[in-house]
């Protein structure tokens, strides 16, 4: 829990640097966020046609500035701008980067966005 509550006090900061287990406890807790909502609006009539609810769609627009700076602190971690982010807009290919990206180790030591995380 500790991981999620760091995202969110860090939400707009996109310098430095994130571990790989900060980022993907962050996504497995999205995750499991989404899908409690969609339960729970389901379960109340809060879905509209198209399968869209009003919990989840608040819940996404709220978590996506924390969302967005630990991907780029993530994307720091590994050596690369955050600037990278940019190619999830190429369909498909850029999502697999990213996710290869996301699930490489932390460069070792000091680089050019600051200390490692793993050694603090």
């Amino acid at each position: 829990m500790s991981w999620y509550l760091d995202a969110w006090k860090n939400y707009v900061n996109f310098e430095g640097r994130a571990r790989r287990k900060a980022f993907w406890m962050f996504a497995l807790f999205n995750i499991i966020a989404i899908v409690a909502l969609t339960f729970v609006e389901g379960l109340i009539g809060l879905r509209s046609d198209g399968g869209y609810g009003i919990l989840s769609g608040i819940y996404s627009l709220a978590v996506i500035l924390p969302a967005l700076g630990l991907a780029v602190r993530r994307l720091h971690d590994t050596g690369r701008s955050g600037w990278w982010i940019l190619i999830g807009l190429v369909p498909l290919i850029g999502g697999i980067i990213l996710l290869v990206f996301y699930a490489q180790d932390s460069q070792p030591g000091t680089n050019q966005y600051g200390p490692n995380p793993k050694g603090a």
